[in-house]
């Protein structure tokens, strides 16, 4: 009987491996395929322009250049590692400064209409304003390269978030604050058991919507201004016509931008929170 037991339950632990690896490997389907075929319409490019460098050239370039990412022969000859590290930098520091002005920001806007009333056609006006215009005038402003980098971040990554936060506050049922008008709760009380659950889907979006700007906004700046980072990179390879580290350098700026989005979202999905 036992023996018999045992096969049944051996039997059903590999009907489940089995149904795990079909859901793996349905998972890992669609990705792969869209991969191959980029891949493919990589070297038929490649083919029919003979300055673009193909993918199995650019692969031999990029082991070539993350086999020593960390090196440092001077302020223009750094490793790759060190310009991601740069840019990664600049994007914190500007999208923190952002999250700490714009969530609070958001937050008022969406409570109290003659603030919504003020704020709003501000922020419809310069909202679409081009990360780069604002480049400039953080350059007037800060006398210094790096400073500019970060206030365009900075400019630039707090409109997701004031705006998504407030139309989180908009949204919450007027029934909830009903109840809390009838218990008397205290303004601290609302925005903590009311507004700040109810809300934070909302917040998670514009973060998510901010940190991808964020890191548009780095790359351009960086061309512009110089130093390090990955944008300083990409255009210092233009100058030398090394078209290999340019293919490269467009990788690892879309690979570290999907490692941002997946961060932030496994951040939203440890709180329990939709995104």
């Amino acid at each position: 009987m036992n023996t018999m037991a045992a096969h049944f339950t051996a039997f059903m632990r590999r009907d489940n491996l089995r149904d795990q690896v079909e859901r793996i490997a349905g998972a890992l389907a669609g990705p792969a395929t869209g991969f191959a075929l980029l891949l493919v319409i990589w070297k038929i490019i490649s083919l029919k322009i003979i300055e673009i460098p193909g993918p199995e050239s650019t692969l031999l370039a990029a082991l070539e250049l993350f086999s020593d990412p960390f090196y440092d022969n001077g302020p223009n000859d750094v490793g790759i590692g060190w310009n991601i590290l740069a840019s990664l930098g600049r994007v914190a520091l500007g999208f923190v400064l952002a999250a700490a002005v714009g969530i609070p920001t958001g937050f008022l806007i969406g409570r109290v209409p003659s603030i919504n009333a003020i704020c709003s056609p501000v922020i419809s006006l310069l909202r679409p304003v081009s990360p780069l215009a604002w480049l400039p005038l953080g350059l007037l402003l800060f006398k210094a390269a790096n400073p500019a980098a970060i206030w365009a971040i900075f400019i630039c990554s707090i409109w997701p978030m004031i705006i998504n936060t407030a139309e989180g506050v908009k949204r919450v049922p007027q029934d909830y604050l009903n109840v809390a008008r009838v218990l008397d709760l205290s303004e601290w009380k609302v925005f903590t058991r009311i507004l700040l659950p109810s809300v934070m889907p909302y917040v998670m979006t514009g973060v998510r919507l901010s940190i991808g700007t964020a890191w548009l906004v780095i790359v351009a700046a960086e061309m512009l201004t110089g130093g390090t980072g990955l944008g300083f990179w990409l255009w210092d390879e233009w100058n030398n016509l090394n078209v290999q580290n340019i293919l490269i350098a467009v990788l690892v700026i879309g690979v570290v931008g999907l490692a941002l989005d997946l961060a932030l979202l496994a951040v939203a999905r440890r709180f329990n929170y939709e995104a």
